[in-house]
């Protein structure tokens, strides 16, 4: 009896050897040995708990142990099929490698493209939007007139001109629709602030020549004053003399008198110029763009006179004035432009104020838009970017399309070619053309006297 629990005792002692010397069991094993001797053997009480003892003791070690790590399980072997498809998978990742550093270097490439500034512009077609949504009426002005509100509103137009990066020149370049400039292209002699603030000044004079042909055209008294002779643009022939106005004058200077003769306004310069001949030296008295008010910052300058590109025989200073005319107006309608620049909007304008002023239809229904300057005389002037203004009408819907008559062939062909015969272009001369193309759409007209204040 005693020798059958020695050996089945010393049996079941490999299980419950020293932590970490022998790989355990798992520590379920001791309860099974444990039953499993219960089952084959009956033992004194004494040695029972003995048995008890050393099996707890065994499951507490074991519990506290670190467990080996499992056995490792060896893969199956890869079939044919499971070869092929890793292998091209492989495959496929190899060629995508060079297409990904591709795709990045193109992306990159875009990106500094699209933030590295060009010494060059766009001219590009802008908007075609109805005047009348722009035009306001006070207390003052409907206590003295009545408003008709237009039933088919006129539409003026606009180019754009923002600066562009490399990416965008290379778009522009692309568009047969986009002109891509130069800065002289643009800016010609003066600066982008100063064509900026040429351009404001020169849509505040349009908005003011246009409520007063349209208040003449309408009976109604309005008048002009001038202002400032103030040099806008230089005209700087080849290889300009020292002593030429190109070299002389700044933008922004202002022509106070001539040889002496005090010139207020172009009113007095004009008739001082006639006998001169290109050639002559003049003096010139000059109040200095950045100058003072005071009379003390005035300079003399001797100037050189030069020939009229246009007409050789006739002597100029060499400058263009800007348009500092003022309009004394019985009642004043507010044209909001916001940020627009330049002078083109006048024929639209003057359009716009008629078909307010008056009872009626002046477009008959038809979509119209229109471009030019307006004059003091009522004549239209040519105007700047008219194959981009002719897209933007064409977008617009705008069926007819008024144009300066003075706009060059090249110019007109381009802007007919950009609209093709979706849009009808009538270049017209003055104000009263303008109108006549109305009536024969089937415009209500105007005639003078129509309004009595």
């Amino acid at each position: 009896m005693f020798i059958v629990f020695w050996v089945l005792t010393r049996t079941a002692e490999p299980c419950s050897g020293v932590a970490g010397l022998e790989r355990p069991t798992n520590k379920m094993a001791p309860s099974v040995s444990t039953t499993i001797n219960k089952v084959l053997t009956v033992v004194p009480a004494t040695e029972v708990a003995t048995e008890r003892a050393m099996s707890e003791e065994n499951s507490t070690t074991m519990d506290n142990s670190v467990p080996f790590p499992p056995p490792s399980v060896q893969s199956a072997p890869l079939d044919e099929g499971s070869v092929s498809n890793t292998a091209r998978i492989n495959r496929r990742l190899w060629w995508a490698l060079p297409i990904l550093t591709i795709a990045w270097i193109g992306l990159v490439a875009v990106i500094a493209a699209s933030l590295t500034p060009l010494k060059l512009w766009e001219l590009a077609p802008g908007s075609a939007e109805q005047v009348s949504n722009r035009l306001s009426f006070d207390k003052t002005t409907l206590s003295k007139v009545m408003r008709y509100p237009a039933k088919t509103p006129v539409l003026f137009v606009t180019a754009f001109g923002s600066k562009l990066s490399a990416l965008d020149a290379f778009a522009a370049a692309l568009d047969n629709d986009v002109d891509v400039q130069t800065y002289k292209e643009r800016y010609g002699t003066s600066t982008p602030s100063e064509q900026k603030r040429l351009g404001y000044q020169s849509m505040t004079t349009a908005k003011q020549i246009a409520e007063y042909v349209a208040y003449s055209r309408l009976g109604l008294d309005a008048s002009f004053v001038y202002g400032d002779i103030i040099v806008e643009e230089l005209v700087c022939i080849n290889n300009p003399g020292p002593l030429t106005g190109c070299k002389q004058l700044q933008l922004g200077d202002t022509i106070t008198s001539l040889d002496g003769e005090p010139t207020p306004t172009l009113l007095e310069l004009s008739p001082l110029m006639a006998g001169r001949a290109p050639g002559d030296i003049v003096t010139l008295t000059i109040k200095p763009a950045d100058a003072t008010d005071s009379s003390s910052a005035e300079v003399t300058k001797r100037i050189q006179l030069i020939a009229d590109p246009d007409t050789p025989t006739r002597a100029i200073i060499g400058f263009i004035p800007a348009d500092t005319r003022t309009v004394q107006l019985p009642f004043e309608v507010g044209i909001d432009t916001d940020q627009i620049g330049g002078p083109s909007a006048g024929l639209a304008f003057t359009l716009a104020l008629l078909d307010e002023l008056t009872p009626g239809d002046l477009m008959g229904g038809v979509k119209v838009a229109a471009t030019g300057t307006i004059e003091e005389d009522e004549s239209v002037g040519a105007i700047g970017a008219l194959a981009q203004k002719a897209v933007a009408v064409k977008a617009a819907g705008a069926k007819v399309f008024l144009v300066p008559k003075g706009q060059s062939e090249e110019e007109l062909a381009d802007a007919r070619r950009a609209v093709g015969s979706s849009v009808r272009i009538e270049p017209v001369a003055n104000l009263t053309e303008a109108l006549a193309i109305l009536e024969s759409l089937g415009g209500s007209g105007i005639s003078n006297a129509t309004i009595e204040l």
